[in-house]
Formats: structure tokens, C-alpha cells, sequence
């Protein structure tokens, strides 16, 4: 609740996603709205609270408009757990209706690896001291093994073992040198550690030997087990590895390794759960898929229907036992998408319809749309391409004319074969600039992108009328 983003106006939250989607603005207004109510919410009484559960979103329309982008960059900009899954891969063969519950569970995920990351960087500027010392004793090491050195305890023996070892005969002359000698020259070192001189020289030093597991998954009963764990408990906890790496290596390992240390992983669980439970968005995309289209009820009819029946209750509110705890998934947020072309929001089942009372259309993109794609955005499609090219030394201009003629050869396809929205254009921009890519070596000027290039481009494959020869 302490994310200064979270206590944005609808109308900022507005602004911030007009910066990445083009358009769309009844849908950003219904999400922008959806989230302020989460904040307003936050500050009722604990009992009200209880009771008032987040307005779920259906969002209809075409691929490609916009629905998916909306919900992930407002999970970005909240820094809320987000989970998007496809309501289709519930109806495949062999599926059981628990396994509806792993979207909770992949929720759960996302918001540990959010609270996790979080911790860490608190933690940084700590483990980065720690992991200085820890650097400077391997490359300066001390009369003996000290218990402690720098005012850290204890961790940084390790890398005294392993650095001793190398330097043996270096330690017995140095401990003849009185201990202000040995720490002048800890010193030296230090200063030249925090100036980077030393990064390119390689250390040795002992790390957390983490062998990759397998993840035995056994989806019905919800259970998690890695083998790993099972041999760390037997074998009696951390093994440690030595690693000859280099200073500017060393202090990231030994820095993450650090921080790590140093967080509290049931503390960071408990955080994670709650903010799950309180601020989590699901996106469960393709759900016109699963919505029975006309009166047949037979086959894999059957089948959607059973998964609408399967995702009712954990959208109304249900508690899933998750590997960290059971969760409720009262005040989750669920945002609902699909094309909606055969289909339609009333042929889903009455309970579940019942729980998504916004309803949102996307609008197809015009061709304006589809100019301010190619320019607007903070990472707008032509910026992309320019940057791409630009790392080999081309400079690429657009004129406007050829930003017009690209948007219109890409509403006008998709007009007249299928309509997948901004996608288009990735194929267009792809085919425009494959010649350029692909002799780049041999290009030294800079070029200069024009209506006529464009044109010519796609003189074989577009026209008004022969438009379907376009290869997708």
C-alpha cells in the first residue's frame, strides 16, 4: 500500500498508460477507475473493507487492439503480482479441474519473486559492504583466520580458506608484518577495489554451490517437491564451491549472495501472500473460447462449460492451498478478454457473467491509429527499428509520407483478410526492412525511408482490390 503509484488519480493512471497504448481510452478509464477503488478501499474500515470485492473487467474485441498490453503495464505500474493465462488450456485432453487452480499458484510465484526483488535491493548497500570485505580479504589476508575483520562476523572465513590456500606462502611472510602494516595495505587496496583498478584480476573465493533441480510437479495435489531439498536436509544443509573469477564478478555473486543472506525468507513469504491476496491481477485471456456459441451441448461443449463451472468459484471467491499457505482469492482482480466474434458474453453461464459486471469494447484501430503506433509511444515501433539498425552504424529516416503509406497498407489488410490489429504491423515493418538487415555490411550511407520505397516494397503483393496475396 506504501507504492507512491498506487495512490494515483484515475486520471494519471490514464496518462501513464497513454503513454505505451494508442486509443482505447473507455477501456484505460474502466481499469484506471477499477484501481483507484483498490486504493479507496485500503482505507476503509477493516470490516467494510472485507466486504466490498473488486468490479472483474470483460474487455471485447479483436486480437491485437490493445487488451493484454492494458493489463500488463497497469500490473507494471502498480508493481502488482500478474498472472495471464489462456482460459483454452483448461479444455485441453486430459485436463482435470483442479489444475484451474494453478493460476493462483502462478500468482502466488509472481508475487514472491516481486517481494523477493524487492528485499534485495533494500539490501544491496549492505551486502555491497559485506562483499568488499569479504574481496579484500581474499586478495589481503590477515595474520590468521580472522573471526571477525572490518566489523563483518564470521562469513567472509570462506574465502579465506580458499584464497589462503593459493597464497600459503605469501600469508607466513606477511605474518610477520605488524598488523597496522597488513591493514594499510587492506586499506590501499580498498581505495583501489572502489576505483576499479582491480576489477580485471582474477580471486578465488567460495560460493553457495546451488545445483539446478527438478521440479517434481504433481499439479492435482498441488504439491511442489524438489529433489534438492530432500539431499541439502540429508547432506546437512549449504555446500560451498570454490570459484576463480574476476573482482567485478566476484562482487556481484558475493553481493547477491549477501543480500540473499541477509533477507528473511518467511517474512518475505508472508508479505508476498498478503499482496497476492490484496492487489493481485489475473488475466484470463480467450475466454469467448470457452463461452458454448448457439444451443449444442454436446462434445466439447461440454468440456467449456465444465471449465466455466471450474473457474466460477475461485473468480467468486474461494481459499486454494498453494506450496506457501493457503490463499484467498476474494479481492484478486480478474480482468477478462476475447474477440468475441462467435460467441458473445451472454452465451457464458449466468453465474459467471454475473461476475464480471464491466464490460469494455476495444475499438479496431483506423489508420490514425495506427500512425501514432508507429510514432507515439515511448518505445514506438519505428524507434525500435532505427535503434536495431543504428547499432551497426545505419542510420534509418522515415518521412511521413512512408509512416502514412504503412499504416495504410496495414489497415487496409486488415480490412480485407484477417484482422489482427497492431500485429500487423510488426509483419509489414519486418518485410520493409528485410533487404536493408540483411546487406547491411555492405550499406554506408544513411537511408532515407520514402513513400515511393514503401510502395515499391509492396507493389507485388498490395492492392486495393488484390489485397489477400499479402503473406502474413
Amino acid at each position: 500500500m506504501s507504492n507512491a503509484l498506487y495512490q494515483m488519480t484515475p486520471k494519471e493512471i490514464v496518462a501513464e498508460l497513454d503513454k505505451y497504448i494508442i486509443g482505447q481510452d473507455q477501456a484505460k478509464k474502466s481499469v484506471a477507475v477499477a484501481l483507484r477503488n483498490r486504493y479507496r478501499r485500503s482505507l476503509l474500515p477493516d470490516g467494510m473493507r472485507e466486504e466490498i470485492t473488486p468490479k472483474n473487467i470483460l474487455m471485447m474485441g479483436p486480437t491485437g487492439v490493445g487488451k493484454t498490453e492494458i493489463a500488463r503495464r497497469l500490473a507494471k505500474l502498480m508493481d502488482a503480482p500478474f498472472v495471464k493465462v489462456e482460459a483454452t488450456k483448461f479444455t485441453e485432453v486430459g485436463y482435470v479441474g483442479r489444475d484451474v487452480d494453478s493460476m493462483i499458484r502462478d500468482l502466488v510465484e509472481s508475487s514472491i519473486r516481486i517481494t523477493k526483488q524487492k528485499r534485495l535491493q533494500e539490501k544491496y548497500s549492505v551486502a555491497e559492504e559485506i562483499a568488499e570485505e569479504k574481496i579484500v580479504e581474499a586478495i589481503v589476508p590477515g595474520k590468521k583466520k580472522p573471526a571477525h575483520g572490518g566489523g563483518i562476523k564470521g562469513p567472509f572465513d570462506f574465502i579465506m580458506g580458499g584464497a589462503q590456500q593459493n597464497r600459503a606462502p605469501e600469508s607466513e611472510v606477511k605474518d610477520d608484518r605488524p598488523e597496522s602494516e597488513i591493514e594499510l595495505t587492506r586499506e590501499q587496496v580498498r581505495q583501489q577495489l572502489r576505483d576499479g583498478l582491480l576489477d580485471e584480476q582474477y580471486i578465488e573465493i567460495d560460493v553457495n554451490d546451488n545445483p539446478q533441480v527438478n521440479q517434481l510437479d504433481m499439479g492435482n495435489e498441488g504439491m511442489n517437491i524438489a529433489i534438492g531439498n530432500i539431499f541439502d536436509a540429508i547432506g546437512g544443509g549449504q555446500k560451498k564451491k570454490k570459484k576463480n573469477v574476476k573482482v567485478k564478478d566476484a562482487r556481484k555473486i558475493l553481493r547477491e549472495e549477501e543480500a540473499q543472506n541477509l533477507i528473511d525468507m518467511e517474512q518475505v513469504t508472508s508479505e508476498a501472500m498478503e499482496n497476492a491476496e490484496q492487489n493481485g491481477i489475473i488475466f484470463i485471456d480467450e475466454i469467448d473460447k470457452i463461452a458454448s456459441g448457439g444451443t449444442l451441448r454436446s462434445g466439447a461443449d461440454v468440456s467449456r462449460e465444465g471449465v466455466q463451472r471450474d473457474i466460477l468459484p475461485i473468480v467468486e471467491g474461494s481459499v486454494v492451498n498453494t506450496k506457501h499457505g493457503p490463499v484467498k482469492t476474494d479481492h484478486i482482480l480478474f480482468i477478462g478478454a476475447g474477440a468475441f466474434h462467435i460467441a458473445k458474453p451472454t452465451d457464458l453461464i449466468p453465474e459467471l457473467q454475473g461476475r464480471f459486471p464491466i464490460r469494455v469494447e476495444l475499438e479496431n484501430l483506423t489508420k490514425e491509429a495506427f500512425v501514432q503506433i508507429l510514432t507515439v509511444p515511448e518505445n514506438a515501433l519505428l524507434k525500435q527499428h532505427r535503434m536495431l539498425l543504428e547499432t551497426e552504424g545505419i542510420k534509418v529516416t522515415f518521412t511521413d509520407g512512408a509512416v502514412n503509406e504503412i499504416a495504410e497498407i496495414a489497415y487496409m489488410t486488415n480490412e480485407q483478410t484477417e484482422n489482427i490489429g497492431a500485429r500487423r504491423l510488426h509483419t509489414i515493418m519486418e518485410k520493409l526492412l528485410e533487404d536493408i538487415s540483411f546487406n547491411i555490411p555492405d550499406i554506408d550511407d544513411d537511408i532515407v525511408i520514402d513513400e515511393s520505397y514503401v510502395k515499391e516494397k509492396f507493389i507485388d503483393r498490395i492492392h486495393a482490390d488484390d489485397i489477400d496475396k499479402f503473406i502474413l
